[in-house]
């Protein structure tokens, strides 16, 4: 079924965390979380926690790894089906777009959009069978760094992947001036 980008509905604010702003049609997406990262300032520099063993996000560890985007390069579509992933955007400005196309999800057919940066420091959480992707929204190379519940399977990846532009997905990458 392909979906007419043109008309689709505004995304408005769903949940918000101080400054930290997750936009979607009607709801957050089932299993999906989102919080400000703590950041410790002083005269020598920042100290900030991505994730710990007693947040209530917590399930367990797989890997940690980083992955850089250029400026304007969306990198999407993909869910998995085992893991959970935990974003945090080290570097630069990432807009992160998450799709529920789970057939048993109370949201399916909801989006969700978050932007992450350097400046806006957060933690964004996937529960598995949640398509999502990201684009660089920075003039500089973003650096995202992802917390994982599994280890990555060189033999058997989960990962199941769409188009960036898939018109499966209503999501629109290009930037809305206005």
């Amino acid at each position: 079924m392909s979906i007419d980008k043109s008309n689709l509905p505004p995304l408005r604010t769903v949940f918000a965390d101080e400054s930290l702003l997750v936009r979607g049609r009607e709801q957050l997406i089932d299993g999906v979380r989102a919080r400000r990262a703590r950041v410790l300032p002083d005269e020598r520099g920042r100290l900030g926690e991505i994730m710990r063993a007693d947040d209530p996000w917590f399930e367990k560890f797989g890997q940690v790894y980083f992955t850089t985007t250029y400026p304007g390069v969306v990198k999407a579509w993909h869910f998995h089906r085992l893991q959970t992933d935990h974003f945090y955007c080290l570097r630069g400005a990432v807009k992160i777009a998450l799709y529920d196309a789970r057939d048993d999800s109370k949201t399916r057919g909801e989006v969700n959009e978050v932007y992450l940066s350097e400046h806006l420091p957060g933690l964004v959480r996937i529960p598995p069978g949640v398509y999502h992707g990201w684009m660089c929204v920075s003039d500089t190379e973003s650096c995202v760094v992802n917390v994982t519940t599994e280890c990555y399977n060189y033999k058997q990846p989960d990962e199941f992947r769409a188009e960036p532009h898939s018109d499966e997905i209503p999501y629109d990458w290009r930037r809305k001036d206005g």
